[in-house]
């Protein structure tokens, strides 16, 4: 699935610094009585430098070349969280298939010469119509018993971005989130506000009580059993007591959903939506709206989406250091997403999916398991734990 990372040499560059090295040997051959012994050394230092100049590209970047004409590739999740074979296989299969159509959906557009902007709103936006996953409907419960819910997205070409926090009635907040990003001069929109303009552009509105659904109530009220009896531990996977293990995992297999994109034009996007922890303080953002937290795209290295606990992602500017590592460390994708994983986020806090400027695709998890598809324009496609 990788593609070679190093930099190319272009062969015309070497050619000419290597004529202009022997040229300049010659002239100063040609002078050689005249010139000063140290002024010499210097010319020849010189000399010697722009022939290294000429076999590198922007000190450890790739070059522009690198990028193959029609490459794309994309990335999805579904919420890092428990086992897979914690839950029943009908469950399972449901979760899978909502994937594998969100994946096709994606794979299509970019396919198509669509945009990486454009497979992702669309592709979460089929996750966040799906009541399996933690985002648009299905979204947990809050405190307060209701629900408010998070997104963001960005371009990676021109660093563009927009994001919503604390909706309680817009069906898509991905799609609100993208107009903030083009309709707005600002980046981020919360609660009441955020509302206010949902009414102003005409996008669909739905009562709080659409997003319910029995999964994410049963989890609710499972929670506040553990709270009334003081065995709560930290949300998302983590078990509260070892009687409630199982019961834990299969209510917290819902999760947020994230996308990320490269399209055959050589632009990365990146979007992430979700309703957030299950009875978190109303008014309580996450990494998901929170730009270079649970959301990042750099044409000039990655994009990123991350999944867990969002406190934890926003501590650690988790997406943004992915991106960060990559050009001024020179790591490659993987290691970027493993260093963050293993090394800055703690054991069972969430997971990662990632795509580079080249097509290279990365995705890992901390947590028991996290659902995730990956398809490029090489032919892969494939959905897995």
């Amino acid at each position: 699935m990788n593609k070679n990372q190093n930099d190319p040499i272009d062969k015309n560059s070497v050619d000419v610094a290597k004529h202009q090295t022997t040229e300049a040997q010659t002239n100063s051959d040609e002078n050689n009585s005249s010139v000063d012994p140290t002024a010499g050394n210097i010319i020849k230092l010189f000399l010697v430098l722009a022939v290294l100049a000429a076999l590198t590209t922007g000190f450890g970047k790739p070059s522009e070349s690198a990028i193959v004409e029609g490459t794309f590739a994309i990335a999805i999740h579904g919420g890092a969280g428990g086992r897979r074979s914690l839950v029943d296989e009908e469950a399972n299969v449901v979760r899978e298939t909502a994937i594998k159509e969100a994946l096709e959906k994606g794979q299509s557009i970019l396919a198509e010469g669509g945009t990486a902007l454009d497979a992702v709103e669309q592709v979460i936006m089929l996750l966040e119509n799906d009541p399996n996953f933690n985002a648009g409907k299905g979204a947990v419960f809050n405190a307060a018993g209701g629900h408010e819910l998070d997104a963001s997205i960005m371009d990676g070409q021109s660093k563009s971005c927009g994001a919503v926090a604390g909706v309680k009635t817009v069906k898509n907040p991905i799609g609100l989130a993208r107009l903030v990003m083009t309709e707005t001069r600002h980046v981020l929109l919360s609660s009441d506000g955020a509302e206010t303009f949902a009414e102003e552009q005409d996008v669909e509105q739905v009562s709080n009580d659409y997003f319910s659904t029995p999964r994410s109530k049963a989890r609710w009220e499972l929670y506040n059993e553990r709270l009334k009896s003081k065995k709560v531990g930290r949300l998302n996977n983590q078990s509260i007591d070892t009687q409630s293990n199982i019961v834990q995992a299969k209510l917290a297999l819902m999760g947020t959903v994230g996308c990320v994109a490269l399209d055959t034009h050589g632009n990365l996007a990146a979007g992430t939506s979700t309703g957030g922890m299950t009875n978190k303080k109303y008014g309580r953002v996450g990494d998901s709206p929170v730009v270079g937290a649970g959301t990042y795209a750099d044409n000039g290295t990655c994009a990123v989406s991350g999944t867990g606990i969002g406190e934890q992602y926003i501590r650690n500017a988790v997406a943004y250091d992915v991106s960060a590592q990559m050009k001024y460390k020179q790591s490659s994708l993987q290691e970027a997403i493993d260093d963050n994983l293993n090394n800055r986020l703690e054991e069972n806090d969430g997971g990662l999916i990632a795509v580079d400027r080249e097509g290279n695709i990365a995705t890992g998890t901390n947590t028991a398991g996290m659902i995730r598809g990956v398809a490029n324009s090489d032919g892969l496609f494939e959905v897995s734990w």
